[in-house]
């Protein structure tokens, strides 16, 4: 997710020396040098937030305690704090600010810092990614305005929620949604493949019709329930199809699923903002 935000900010036309990034493995380090030549790479994190207007926080939660522990004396020393944009799932704005501020001066230790917290998705590698955003109260609009910025250049869907609780759902919606749409078209794929096609004609007519529903839903008029209704004739193939969905509980299934993923998000959040 990191690269496809310096992708995307380079294709939208961001100076690339302006973007720096840290990577700690060699392999992928020297990966990102041949790749992007005219960014600033290092292996060392504080080396690369220095004078930096917005710091991106993309790593998995399991590491970002230890990643924000060592940068906050870094991030705390400049003349100018800079904002901090998080996309690690289930992690608080609180915790990241009292990891920040956990080794730093006691004039230091109750600073407010400027903190979005970012739920994308993985379709922001191809540019269509949807992402929920949450700011901290001292997030200033200018601060707002960079964090669009940023992200609009891999998202097309770009969110703000006012109750940090919603950014949960928002990964039960569209951070994790992606892989329930696998899932579906997994299912019809198989289908096809059992009712008779080819498992090539079978994944591309799969693709195509979703492609060609989201596309519909995206730019008509009409809500999703009248959408539904218009394509499903009364005592046609598709009602048997939707009659046989609902006996089945799509519905329950869904919604289960969205709150499954929301519970997860905050059971990690409890479990990663405890103090090691």
């Amino acid at each position: 997710m990191a690269e496809a935000i310096l992708c995307g900010l380079q294709s939208s036309g961001h100076p690339p020396s302006k973007l720096r990034y840290s990577e700690p493995f060699e392999q992928r380090y020297q990966y990102m040098q041949t790749k992007y030549p005219d960014m600033a790479g290092s292996t060392d994190n504080a080396e690369v937030v220095q004078d930096a207007d917005v710091i991106v926080l993309a790593v998995k939660p399991q590491v970002l305690r230890k990643v924000v522990v060592d940068l906050g004396p870094s991030i705390l020393q400049q003349s100018r704090i800079p904002l901090i944009i998080s996309i690690a799932a289930g992690i608080t704005t609180f915790d990241i600010n009292k990891w920040i501020c956990s080794k730093c001066e006691s004039n230091d230790s109750n600073k407010e810092v400027a903190i979005v917290r970012c739920m994308p998705n993985t379709p922001a590698l191809v540019g269509e990614g949807s992402v929920g955003l949450f700011a901290t109260e001292n997030v200033k609009q200018e601060q707002r305005d960079m964090t669009e910025k940023i992200m609009k250049a891999v998202a097309k869907q770009v969110s703000w929620v006012e109750d940090e609780s919603l950014i949960d759902t928002v990964t039960g919606i569209s951070g994790s949604g992606p892989a329930y749409f696998f899932l579906i078209m997994e299912a019809m794929q198989n289908a096809g493949i059992e009712a008779g096609l080819t498992p090539e004609d079978a994944k591309a007519l799969t693709i195509q019709t979703c492609i060609g529903a989201a596309r519909m839903a995206q730019t008509s008029e009409d809500d999703l329930v009248t959408l539904r209704r218009k394509v499903t004739s009364p005592k046609g193939t598709t009602e048997a199809a939707i009659n046989s969905m609902e006996a089945n509980g799509i519905r329950k299934a869904m919604a289960d699923a969205v709150f499954a993923a929301q519970n997860r998000g905050r059971e990690l959040a409890e479990q990663l903002g405890k103090e090691a």
